[in-house]
């Protein structure tokens, strides 16, 4: 896939036209976004090997609108998995490696004096874009982490005094090794409570591994390609079709009553705020769709709870000391946690 300009990208569609069809049922939602969904997984497998759950979690974040963290050590495929997804998603897609002496502007873009019209003229910088892959984000200074932090919040950028709407869809895969600290910027509460999700790929089997190299092999020098699904526009429809899809009052108590239960932890100082049951729910209600259901289950949110969470929570310093992972917190809460006893015949 070759990446787009920035003038490609600023024409991107701002979501649904009016003369597309009506949405349909709740069925019909969720009829074409399983279709689509298995249909972009399986073209992202075709690069990435092994993988398939942190691809779901991603697509599924996608489909509900928002931002993903890879975090993981280096060489898992975190960079090949976030352009093979946008590839298969047909989103514009580019690529900024931070560093600490990356610069908001080279983000945003800036303004260039022509001199033949003696006039400024603004060029987008690589967030104008369907897709950006910030890779090691840890890496750039707060400075330009805030420039990203307003982009993934608002869909604009503040340059040189005024704003600037990205296209839509607008998404960030971000890219952090969790094992070099050296030369690092740790990502402020607030930017990291902007992804909607943090995922891990771990290390392959010994069977997907050999899988890894033999297409390695297979594809020489030549990098993997992975054929569009989707458009820029058809995704969007996909999201506001999602959207429609109702959640049952049970299924979103039960996630508040998760995210709650995190703020009471003796080891968190600060547990998942109301983003966070927004979050479960929105990507419970995702996953759900991926999977055909038109209603939630309580378990697609218990199944998210990790990589909704588990980011969110800001341990004490006691607790960072000994050595305690968010992750089991987060675990041990879902497991505490009283599940309603919603079932198909009672969800709507």
């Amino acid at each position: 896939m070759t990446e787009s300009t920035p003038e490609d990208t600023v024409a991107t569609t701002r979501g649904r036209r009016d003369d597309d069809p009506t949405v349909g049922t709740p069925d019909d939602v969720v009829a074409r976004v399983s279709s689509s969904g298995s249909s972009v997984l399986r073209a992202a497998a075709s690069a990435v090997v092994g993988s398939r759950e942190p691809l779901r979690l991603a697509l599924a974040a996608v489909l509900a609108g928002g931002h993903v963290l890879f975090e993981d050590m280096p060489g898992l495929g975190k960079t090949l998995a976030a352009r093979s997804l946008a590839q298969a998603l047909g989103l514009p897609f580019r690529r900024l490696q931070c560093t600490p002496d990356l610069m908001p502007s080279d983000v945003t873009g800036s303004s260039i004096f022509d001199p033949v019209e003696r006039s400024f003229e603004f060029r987008p910088g690589p967030i104008f874009t369907g897709l950006l892959l910030a890779d090691e984000i840890n890496r750039t200074s707060p400075k330009t982490q805030s420039a990203l932090l307003e982009a993934m919040a608002e869909g604009q950028v503040s340059v040189e005094g005024g704003t600037r709407e990205l296209p839509t869809p607008f998404h960030v895969f971000a890219t952090s090794n969790p094992v070099e600290f050296e030369g690092t910027y740790p990502l402020p509460e607030a930017q990291l409570d902007r992804f909607l999700v943090r995922l891990e790929f771990g290390y392959p089997s010994a069977e997907d591994e050999a899988g890894i190299v033999g297409l390695r092999l297979a594809r020489g020098l030549r990098e993997p390609v992975v054929p569009p699904v989707l458009t820029a526009h058809g995704l969007a429809g996909l999201q506001a079709d999602l959207a429609t899809v109702p959640v049952s009052a049970d299924v979103t108590a039960y996630a508040v009553r998760l995210a709650a239960a995190t703020r009471s932890l003796d080891a968190v100082q600060v547990g998942a705020s109301p983003r966070g049951s927004q979050a479960l729910v929105l990507l419970g209600r995702a996953v759900a769709a991926l999977d055909g259901r038109a209603y939630v289950l309580p378990e697609d949110i218990k199944s998210v709870a990790v990589p909704v969470l588990a980011h969110r929570l800001v341990l004490s310093p006691a607790a960072w000391a000994r050595g305690v992972d968010a992750k089991d917190l987060v675990r041990r809460v879902a497991s505490e946690v009283a599940v309603p006893a919603t079932s198909p015949a009672t969800a709507p």
